[in-house]
């Protein structure tokens, strides 16, 4: 057994799930006597009252914790391997940052508090805001979005607020094929039309191509995510930004993939009107597992007017002050003023690293990912010739002959204790795997992962059904997908209880 399938081992554990644990009267609590008069819940709430128990399960304190803590095990988390996936930047985060913003002057602020008692908070949101705008060299920046996809449905209502401030209305919005997936849904909530454009064999969208959409006038924007979903730089921007200015068009960028020029191309220099960050991908903050995200949007002077509140602005007397309207502003966008927990980590992280650490954090990403393609395309597809940038398209080719599928290989995996790249995407390539190290691993970690693919390549020519049925060392071996899509278990009921034995 190899070092890592010894790693995926732990993943599997066969006691019971904690509702067949407890027993009824067992109890992890204990509470004081009822001080209150009793009131008959039926009376008091009439219809809405319960009549009868909800049973939940009863369970002493040692059965709680270990559950949680078998459940944290049975977890692969960034903290515990890898996580190459592609367009999401899932590096490790800094223990400093969490540090950081777990200190009790932010963690335990109301954001209902006056400003005279938030004033760090106030400073520290100010500070980060010039701090992104210098990064992406763009004018402001909004910090409220609560996830990238909020901040793309932000940029976009700014822009369409803009368009019609000039008396026009244009609805469409053109996407490449190897734009960030969520883009389309932005556009439909914005009441925007969508339009792809195919980049072709090379990958990456060109002048020729945006011109040919913007003779008559009504395109709004054009959306384009750099590097794009293919892991490749879209050195034909400047040229794109210059054609849809004429047009009277914005160029929205998807800053999603901004960890692979970060600290070496600013999204505004291209021409780049409004864009979005990711806190939760580019600058540490925790992704994935339904935690918080933040996704503030930059943006060029022309559309301050249309960012919305509320927004941080200094006094003459150096203090701090939130405004809350603004003639011409989209609206608030999220509730209070964002996840601010999650602009704690960017600043620490920022103030960290520094510029030339930022610049480092780039240079190795793309190191990183160049590397995979060299080892790996030895044995895997790689349908793009250029170098990639801070991931790698890799395809199911080299196996398909054997029956075996992109999924199947994601599966197999696991049991080397690696989570799976993004699979099926982009979806210009057939049977994709979308890999993206990050800086924050070492040639060690890439070389295992290597090593894992090849003897996934190796057992699909010559034990496919091994590949075809995996995994085969977690809790839970391979789940019916569709099933679970169409006929979901979202509420546990309890089992009847057993009759009562006679005598």
């Amino acid at each position: 057994m190899s070092r890592s399938d010894e790693a995926a081992t732990d993943l599997a554990y066969d006691e019971p799930l904690i509702f067949e644990l407890g027993a009824p009267g067992r109890s992890g609590a204990s509470l004081p006597a009822l001080d209150v008069p009793e009131v008959d819940p039926v009376a008091a709430l009439g219809e809405a009252a319960r009549r009868q128990s909800p049973a939940l399960p009863e369970t002493s304190e040692p059965e709680v914790v270990r559950h949680y803590v078998r459940l944290s095990g049975q977890n692969l988390a960034i903290d515990r391997a890898m996580v190459p996936l592609g367009s999401c930047t899932m590096k490790y985060n800094p223990k400093v940052n969490e540090w950081a913003a777990r200190l009790p002057g932010f963690a335990r602020l109301h954001p209902l508090a006056p400003e005279r008692m938030v004033q760090g908070a106030l400073e520290l949101m100010w500070r980060l805001e010039r701090a992104l705008a210098e990064i992406c060299g763009l004018d402001a920046v909004c910090l409220s979005p609560a996830a990238g996809a909020q901040g793309e449905l932000t940029g976009l209502m700014m822009i369409r607020a803009y368009h019609r401030s000039q008396g026009r209305d244009p609805r469409k919005v053109l996407v490449p094929d190897t734009a960030h997936g969520t883009n389309p849904a932005s556009c439909t909530l914005n009441g925007l039309q969508a339009v792809p454009i195919a980049t072709g064999e090379r990958g990456i969208l060109t002048r020729a191509q945006v011109a040919s959409h913007l003779e008559r006038g009504d395109v709004a924007a054009v959306m384009i995510t750099n590097p794009n979903t293919a892991g490749l730089f879209e050195s034909e921007l400047p040229a794109v930004a210059h054609v849809a200015h004429e047009h009277g068009a914005l160029v929205y960028g998807d800053g999603a993939n901004l960890n692979a020029i970060l600290g070496r191309v600013r999204p505004g220099d291209l021409g780049v009107d409004v864009m979005q960050f990711n806190l939760h991908k580019t600058f540490t903050t925790p992704h994935g597992g339904g935690g918080p995200g933040a996704g503030p949007v930059a943006f060029r002077s022309a559309l301050a007017p249309f960012a919305p509140v509320p927004r941080v602005e200094r006094r003459p007397d150096g203090s701090f002050a939130l405004v809350e309207s603004a003639p011409r502003s989209v609206g608030r966008v999220r509730a209070f003023h964002g996840n601010f927990g999650m602009m704690v980590r960017a600043y620490a992280y920022i103030r960290e690293m520094g510029a030339e650490g930022l610049r480092q954090v780039s240079g190795l990403a793309v190191l990183n990912a160049n590397y995979l393609r060299a080892v790996l395309g030895e044995r895997w597809h790689v349908p793009f010739e250029e170098r990639c940038m801070h991931e790698v398209v890799l395809s199911d080719r080299p196996v398909r002959d054997g029956g075996v599928s992109t999924l199947d290989v994601a599966k197999r995996l696991i049991d080397h204790g690696f989570h799976p790249p993004t699979i099926y995407f982009p979806l210009v390539v057939k049977g994709a795997m979308l890999v993206e190290p990050t800086e924050t691993e070492t040639r060690r970690t890439l070389d295992a992962f290597c090593d894992a693919m090849e003897r996934i390549a190796r057992e699909a020519a010559e034990a496919p059904e091994r590949v075809r049925t995996a995994p085969h060392r977690t809790r839970l071996r391979r789940l019916d997908e569709a099933r679970a899509a169409r006929q979901p278990v979202l509420r546990w009921t309890p089992p009847a209880p057993e009759p009562a034995q006679p005598g």
